[in-house]
């Protein structure tokens, strides 16, 4: 059986413009004596990579900082005050069906994804009372994005009159790179103001992608709010539908995956933070913890962009002073708080699972566990209450933590008024701000997967690659990329991968887009 053929491979979902992306040829396996890799990272991207190695007899070992796997999708235990031991994380995540080699990456342990479950609605409310969802828009570009206009009330006739149908060209034919030689200058923030989407519809069908970014607009590239725009509307017949994990994320995802890698003779080594990597006179690299070091043939780093920076700031031997120069320009974007609320009674019966908001303060989105995910609703089961959690991305950096969690909070009883009367069990309030900012302008200067070091490779999220790949699955796809470039050097086949097609659907549209989109 080939790498291509394997159970767990990336296909593709419905879409049957979906593009293959096939490895250089190569064995199936590693013939002779193994190399070794060390990953440094164990989120996703750190996995997808580990995963593709070890499959193919490299000697992985993965190192991760945090006692956990999984990264920004990882979980960890907690106790809550009336005793329950719990699983805490950095909140909700979307499985879109656009996530084609994340997807792969699971069915390693889930071949027919049975630990996820669709939910029905992507419903969206404004704080001025109109409402939206994607349940009934039609899946296949162009009528999924004329299905929402016209379904949706954030469209009036007004509105879709003073659209400038010229500035708004450049959505119909969206490549990569290209896309962003013609939109990186410019913040997703005065792309809209050039296109003059309607006000309501902008908060309710763009910024929803930006603050997928955890950035503020007026911050956000608009090649990267086109590019999502172009994965989920206009460019792939998958919809905006998406699953969620019936169970917390250690459970359904990276606790089977773990035992998938070691039983491929991976080492898995945890609470084990990579303080420096150095080159070897024999050509390859010297990994050291705190507690030892260790020499690998080959080193990917798949870290966050805080701990990208802090590694090769202390790795002068590494790479080349440009691209460590590269490293450090990097951003985070700003700071988000995700609040879980166990409470001593049910939120209404009609309440979806998830809800995106707009016009609500810092307010994003909410969410109730109990609703898909197997831990909350034995909990909810078992005292009568409800789990909900509260998302506030793009907060300001000086931002009172006290006061912005009883904002958020507060708006929570806007949105659903019967939370007001109910009782808090316990609350868990985490701040982050670890997530790369695709700010104005960087697209270029971001590090590829391949470095100066030609035994080195980078994945992440945070990673410039020249496919029309987003979030959790950029990350997933620069893992199995880091993979493949590494296998290519020993003679192997890596993996193959699928993304959404790379550039507009229709010719009509690709073509007035050319002649007319400036």
């Amino acid at each position: 059986m080939t790498p291509a053929r394997r159970p767990g491979a990336a296909r593709r979902g419905r879409d049957r413009r979906a593009r293959l992306l096939p490895p250089p040829p190569g064995t199936a396996r590693i013939d002779g004596t193994r190399p070794s890799t060390a990953v440094v990272g164990g989120g996703i991207a750190g996995l997808a990579a580990a995963t593709a190695l070890a499959e193919r007899g490299v000697r992985v070992t993965l190192y991760e900082s945090m006692p956990y796997l999984g990264g920004r999708v990882g979980g960890w235990p907690a106790v809550l005050n009336d005793g329950t031991t719990v699983t805490m994380s950095r909140g909700f995540h979307a499985f879109f069906r656009q996530y084609y080699n994340l997807r792969g990456l699971m069915r390693r342990t889930d071949p027919g994804l049975e630990r996820l479950t669709g939910l029905p609605d992507y419903p969206l409310r404004h704080s001025g009372g109109l409402r939206d969802g994607f349940r009934h828009v039609p899946r296949t570009p162009p009528w999924s994005a004329l299905g929402f206009a016209a379904l949706s009330p954030s469209f009036g006739l007004r509105d879709l009159r003073r659209m400038d149908p010229v500035a708004a060209l450049p959505l119909l034919d969206v490549r990569v790179p290209e896309v962003y030689e013609r939109l990186d200058g410019v913040s997703a923030h005065d792309f809209l103001e050039a296109v003059r989407f309607p006000r309501a519809a902008r908060h309710l069908a763009f910024e929803v992608f930006s603050r997928s970014f955890f950035a503020d607009p007026r911050e956000l590239s608009a090649a990267e709010m086109a590019l999502m725009f172009h994965i989920y509307f206009l460019g792939s017949a998958e919809g905006l539908l998406f699953d969620v994990p019936r169970a917390p994320f250690p459970a359904a995802l990276w606790e089977p995956l773990a035992a998938y890698l070691r039983r491929h003779g991976a080492d898995l080594r945890t609470t084990a933070p990579v303080e420096h990597v150095a080159p070897t006179a024999d050509g390859g690299y010297e990994v050291a913890t705190a507690g030892d070091e260790r020499r690998h043939d080959t080193v990917v780093l798949a870290l966050d962009t805080a701990g990208l920076r802090a590694l090769i700031a202390r790795c002068d031997r590494l790479g080349d002073a440009r691209w460590r120069e590269r490293i450090a320009r990097l951003r985070t974007a700003p700071p988000f708080l995700v609040t879980r609320l166990w409470l001593d009674r049910p939120v209404a019966p009609e309440r979806p699972g998830f809800l995106g908001t707009s016009g609500y303060g810092t307010l994003d989105n909410i969410s109730v566990l109990e609703r898909y995910e197997d831990e909350a609703a034995r909990w909810a089961a078992r005292t009568g209450g409800s789990v909900v959690e509260l998302h506030a991305y793009a907060l300001p950096p000086e931002a009172s933590r006290d006061v912005e969690q009883k904002r958020l909070i507060g708006q929570l009883h806007r949105v659903w008024p019967e939370t007001r009367t109910a009782g808090v069990v316990d609350a868990r309030h985490e701040w982050r701000a670890d997530c790369p900012l695709f700010s104005v302008g960087a697209h270029f200067d971001r590090p590829t997967v391949r470095t100066p070091e030609p035994g080195v490779m980078l994945a992440g999220d945070l990673v410039r690659t020249d496919l029309p790949v987003a979030l959790m699955e950029r990350a997933a796809t620069t893992g199995f990329l880091a993979a493949n470039a590494l296998l290519e050097r020993w003679g192997v086949r890596g993996q193959s991968l699928w993304t959404v097609p790379d550039r507009g659907r229709s010719a009509v549209l690709r073509a007035l887009a050319h002649r007319f989109g400036g």
